[in-house]
């Protein structure tokens, strides 16, 4: 069966839309820190890449959501950080990179597990919730905690989705493949990406 390439199928077939839902303006309502939150890790297409990757490493680890649920919590911990004024190097380049780290490994075959997987994992949420957080500087705390609420499920809910998908393909025996293309369709989102970003620093 080839379903598991489908799996990243919309970052190829989705625009390429700004990463501000709401129109590059801060939610002021708790319904548009919600729509905001569901809505930015989506149509971030690096974020995006990276929550499938993640649910891809976890089903063919055969581990348990440890990883993103590190992950998310990461990006949590992220977004408070860009609220609190803490400035992160080179964030977007730390992002587009950990897709194609993370694709790479997978598309090797390479089993994405363990401590240091976590840890990795751990680091990357940290970047990618400080990018999320520049969609709400200026936005009332309870906008943002909507926000918050919102990035958190809905990544969760793509990663666990990719997950367990992708784990009933590979237990009966097929998708390890597809798997791997699908992987690869994702390092291609973030190489793309990564290119981009550079030229633009590089030509300034």
């Amino acid at each position: 069966m080839k379903h598991i390439i489908y799996l990243p199928a919309l970052l190829l077939a989705s625009p390429a839309l700004a990463h501000h839902p709401m129109g590059g303006e801060a939610p002021q309502t708790v319904f548009h820190g919600l729509i905001s939150g569901l809505a930015h890790p989506v149509i971030g297409l690096d974020h995006l890449a990276f929550v499938v990757l993640i649910g891809l490493a976890a089903a063919l680890a055969g581990r348990s959501m440890a990883g993103p649920a590190v992950f998310i919590g990461a990006t949590l911990a992220g977004t408070a950080m860009h609220l609190a004024g803490i400035a992160l190097p080179l964030a977007e380049v730390v992002i587009m990179a950990s897709v194609v780290v993370l694709g790479a490994l997978l598309v090797a075959g390479r089993q994405v597990a363990g401590p240091v997987a976590l840890a990795g994992f751990a680091v990357a949420g940290i970047f990618h919730g400080w990018a999320y957080g520049e969609a709400v500087i200026g936005s009332t705390p309870m906008p943002v905690f909507a926000y918050l609420l919102g990035f958190g499920m809905v990544q969760f809910a793509i990663a666990a989705g990719v997950a367990v998908f992708a784990g009933k393909m590979l237990q009966q025996g097929a998708g390890q493949m597809q798997a791997r293309l699908a992987a690869a369709v994702c390092m291609g989102v973030g190489l793309a990406f990564l290119f981009e970003t550079v030229e633009h620093m590089i030509l300034g």
